[in-house]
């Protein structure tokens, strides 16, 4: 709904409203909650808000993520300050004041027209009552006018009894009005499309419009919903429920027509296996797969991107043989190095385009020195005592306990060298990259390395702290310490993945 509105001219902004007792997302095991993203100015998210950085093309703050731990800690703050003079602290107020209050900054820092909620969960939950209500009072304090609910619902289909049910969107629907919010609009989710007769049958029973029943069945690809709902005349409908003083145009969409048609591109096909230790579960590496797939859209390919684990046990080096580039993603903890470290040893040997990022970086730094008479190199993240420590903390912060606290998180300014692959990508002397870590390479070794051949080609604008480090007499050997696929855009797709993708395919097509 926001890229429509964001097409037709309008300022768009984005918050999702996660009500986790969770401070943030940065703790979070990926395989409960998938990828973790990274604003701009360091705030461990919810992967959702990548998705609207992609479909926006905006960078959000970190309070676009609010969080029931945020909340709860801003009132007890404001408690112990005194601030309530002596009042008895409750959900209702003041809980739901501060919601309030979050949502109404947000909206209030860009000068935008108009502002998304997303409340994650599912009605009924217990976690998700004070944000429900806080959004049923906003309703009545903004106008009726100026807020418009949205219910999105899945319509599940029975084998056994060949139809669909629509029960779920009965009863979640009535769970909501009770709470006083009437939605405006139902989306219905679903694996194949629904017919009219039922949309009339939940339009009756949901009492909403008929035009207010919206069909989203499965598409091929996540970038293919804003089309979907453009021929349901959602934008339309949005415009006349918010009075808005604008005219819909469909032809505004069109430029996201033509992404959506580069992305079905079938062939040729370059194939990229990602070495990583949570690949079981997928949405840990959102970025990075949507990263590819723009860069692929970009130069007219598809691709294939394999997930591979990196446990020693499970990594096959012969199913590395049908790769035409590698991509070694972040991660923390020792598990899974190894298999990280034969990878990287792998494309070496053979030639092959790989792309670290963060801890792929770490690995690729560590291989190299191995293979360059430093035997037994590695991380103190993983080996406090290994005699050659090139990738370790900085001094200031093994003083920190705190985790969280040692990360260098958010946006950072890096110094390109000319006459590198990075630079060539960037076609700029000064970047900024979004950083999620905290092990840094070690000076200490940069000599060393560099003499063996290592080419430190991105650096602070100070020279202090390495950012991207590549190989000479490689087709393509990258190594980045910063996190470049929360910056990526399926209408500007980000310049190391998209050089990553050409030299992928220029191996493919030298096979």
């Amino acid at each position: 709904m926001g890229n429509i509105l964001h097409s037709y001219g309008l300022k768009v902004a984005a918050i999702k409203i996660d009500p986790y007792l969770n401070w943030d997302s940065g703790t979070l095991n990926p395989y409960q909650h998938g990828e973790v993203f990274v604003t701009f100015d360091g705030m461990e998210t919810d992967l959702d808000l990548g998705h609207y950085e992609r479909f926006l093309d905006v960078e959000l703050p970190g309070s676009s993520n609010i969080t029931t731990g945020k909340v709860y800690e801003s009132v007890i703050n404001k408690e112990r300050e005194g601030k309530f003079l002596g009042a008895c602290v409750q959900v209702i107020p003041h809980i739901t004041d501060e919601i309030k209050q979050m949502i109404r900054d947000t909206s209030e820092s860009g000068n935008f027209d108009i502002v998304l909620i997303e409340l994650g969960g599912t009605v009924g939950d217990i976690e998700s009552q004070p944000f429900l209500e806080a959004l049923r009072q906003l309703r009545n304090e903004e106008g009726s006018s100026n807020v418009m609910f949205a219910h999105v619902t899945f319509i599940p289909y029975l084998n056994a009894a060949g139809e669909f049910k629509t029960k779920p969107t009965q009863h979640s629907t009535k769970e909501l009005r009770s709470t006083g919010i009437n939605p405006d609009i139902i989306v219905c989710r679903s694996q194949e499309p629904i017919d009219n007769d039922l949309k009339s049958k939940i339009a009756h029973f949901c009492d909403v419009d008929s035009e207010a029943v919206v069909n989203t069945p499965d598409a091929g690809s996540i970038y293919e919903v804003p089309l979907v709902l453009e021929e349901n005349n959602v934008g339309n409908f949005i415009i006349k429920r918010l009075q808005l003083d604008i005219t819909a145009d469909s032809s505004r969409l069109d430029p996201w027509r033509s992404i959506v048609k580069s992305l079905k591109i079938q062939d040729p096909t370059v194939k990229i296996g990602v070495i990583g230790k949570y690949v079981e579960l997928e949405d840990a590496y959102t970025s990075i797969r949507e990263s590819l797939l723009h860069a692929a859209a970009a130069i007219s390919v598809n691709v294939d991107v394999e997930f591979i684990s990196s446990d020693v046990d499970n990594l096959n080096l012969d199913s590395l043989n049908d790769l035409d580039g590698i991509l070694i993603p972040g991660g923390f903890g020792e598990r899974g190095v190894e298999g990280k470290l034969d990878a990287v040893d792998y494309a070496i040997e053979n030639d092959v385009p790989i792309f670290g990022i963060c801890l792929g970086m770490h690995s690729m730094v560590i291989q190299f020195a191995r293979r360059s008479g430093f035997s037994g190199a590695n991380s103190s993240e993983f080996d406090e005592n290994n005699k050659y420590p090139v990738i370790d903390l900085m001094e200031e912060q093994k003083k920190i306990n705190n985790m969280g606290g040692t990360m260098r998180l958010g946006s950072y300014d890096c110094k390109l060298l000319k006459n590198t692959k990075s630079f060539e990508a960037y076609g700029d002397e000064l970047i900024s990259e979004r950083h999620r870590h905290r092990f840094e390479f070690n000076n200490e070794y940069r000599d060393q390395l560099v003499e063996k051949g290592l080419i430190v080609s991105g650096t602070s604008p100070d020279d202090f702290l390495v950012e991207i480090i590549e190989l000479p007499n490689h087709p393509w050997f990258v190594g980045c310490q910063f996190h470049p696929e929360f910056k990526s855009r399926p209408n500007r797709a980000h310049p190391l993945f998209y050089s990553f993708l050409k030299a992928a395919f220029e191996f493919y097509k030298n096979k």
